[in-house]
């Protein structure tokens, strides 16, 4: 069957089919319809205007390389792991735990947030639960304390960010499959950057306590007894046990990541057992909120698989491929052009989305420039960071406003982000100018 009555494209050339596959990518996300039916459609139709119907298996057999990965199975799992989290009691214990261990310092209900935070990220990976749970835990907390608004609401949307930094991050595993590339090693490579972002937070939620204290008042001083604290103390074991089973497990060679990830359903439901949170409700509830969530991951990575097998098969890789290496023969130069691609896309699409359409042009171009493609994902997944805060739509300050009070508006929300959006710029220019913080 000739379809060329219906598409001509290969008149176009490569320059202008790109750019009018741009175009309709961009027009048909303006109508609102999903990114993953988005990519799709474009795909079918480049497809047939370009080569005809015969081309349609290629789709298929591309969408097949990506859902058939065995490391996939670890995104559910971790998924899982997060929707059991946001349905028990351990991240609630967990923050009050923290109050032994941040003292009496000022500002400190902030940094117990954040060890929370780093907590939950290393056992989870998900942001979105946890910017909710930091939000209906600490965020009334600091506000009933006096903090200061905008402090206090940055640190519960950055705080919650940090799964897409430390490990087990969902993000690297998907950059994994993408770019072809250990996702142990890169788990192992975004340990110390994910921890030095977090410090940063601290860093700066101190040096502005202690310059301004009206911002992180002292809590009045309660009186903790031995037991109290004994009991507190407990609500730390069941947690940091299950990250150390899942992260020690990685980086001992002991399991892989998709092991390792059902040793962490297996641990976080037998904590469930134990604390006596365990029912029916929990599980299906859990289950549900894993099939809507990894649904969305897995569609997207259809349509954008789809699309990216299509462009290729065009020429559309080397032709982007070639502009971007044309921008400077510095190649650092090269990597701060992609990053500032990356910076604009975050704006606007899902990290799932930019991952699988980005990635398979970028990461020949790195490693072609002689970088590591495992510091380029610990750099990618630093960039998401912003992505994540950046307005207008920025996914932390939607999850954290539909949990925040009502007189806080999402303006407000993004305005206190600001601040962490430029530590989050910093980390990432201190990632690309000292390369060996990831260790490689």
């Amino acid at each position: 069957m000739d379809m060329s009555f219906l598409f001509d494209l290969q008149s176009l050339g490569i320059e202008g089919a790109t750019l009018a596959m741009f175009a309709a990518l961009l027009a048909l996300l303006l109508t609102g319809m999903p990114l993953a039916f988005v990519t799709l459609l474009v795909a079918l139709i480049f497809a047939l205007g370009w080569f005809g119907p015969m081309a349609l298996p290629l789709i298929t057999s591309r969408i097949f390389s990506f859902v058939n990965s065995f490391v996939f199975v670890s995104v559910p799992m971790f998924v899982l792991m997060a929707a059991i989290l946001d349905r028990s009691g351990i991240a609630r214990d967990l923050f009050d735990a923290m109050k032994v261990l941040a003292g009496r310092i000022r500002g400190g209900v902030a940094i117990q947030t954040l060890l929370v935070a780093v907590i939950l990220a290393a056992m989870s990976g998900i942001i979105g639960g946890e910017v909710i749970l930091l939000g209906l835990l600490a965020l009334p907390q600091m506000l009933r304390l006096g903090y200061d608004r905008r402090l206090a609401i940055g640190v519960c949307c950055a705080g919650g960010a940090l799964g897409t930094m430390v490990p087990p991050s969902i993000v690297l595993i998907i950059y994994g499959l993408t770019a072809n590339v250990s996702i142990g090693d890169l788990f192992t490579s975004a340990f110390v950057p994910g921890l030095m972002l977090a410090s940063f937070y601290a860093a700066y939620i101190l040096i502005r306590a202690y310059m301004n204290p009206e911002l992180a008042p002292i809590a009045e001083p309660e009186e903790i007894s031995a037991r109290e604290k004994m009991r507190l103390l407990k609500g730390l074991f069941l947690p940091v046990l299950v990250v150390i089973f899942v992260l020690g497990s990685i980086y001992g060679g002991i399991a892989s990541v998709t092991e390792a990830s059902a040793i962490g359903v297996i641990g976080v439901t037998l904590s469930t057992i134990i604390r006596g949170e365990f029912s029916r409700e929990l599980v299906i509830g859990a289950a549900k909120q894993t099939l809507r969530t990894v649904g969305m991951i897995v569609w997207i990575g259809i349509g954008a698989s789809a699309l990216v097998g299509v462009f290729n098969l065009m020429g559309g890789i080397n032709f982007v491929s070639g502009l971007i290496t044309g921008i400077s023969e510095e190649p650092i130069i090269v990597i701060l052009f992609m990053m500032a691609i990356l910076f604009v896309l975050g704006m606007f699409l899902d990290w799932v989305g930019i991952a699988l359409l980005c990635m398979p042009i970028f990461v020949p171009i790195v490693k072609s420039l002689g970088y590591d493609p495992i510091w380029f994902g610990v750099v990618f997944a630093m960039n998401m960071q912003v992505s994540f805060l950046s307005p207008p739509f920025g996914p932390a300050a939607f999850y954290l406003k539909s949990v925040a009070p009502d007189d806080i508006s999402l303006g407000e929300i993004f305005r206190s982000l600001l601040p962490f959006i430029c530590l989050q710029i910093l980390a990432l220019a201190v990632l690309i100018m000292f390369p060996g913080i990831t260790g490689r």
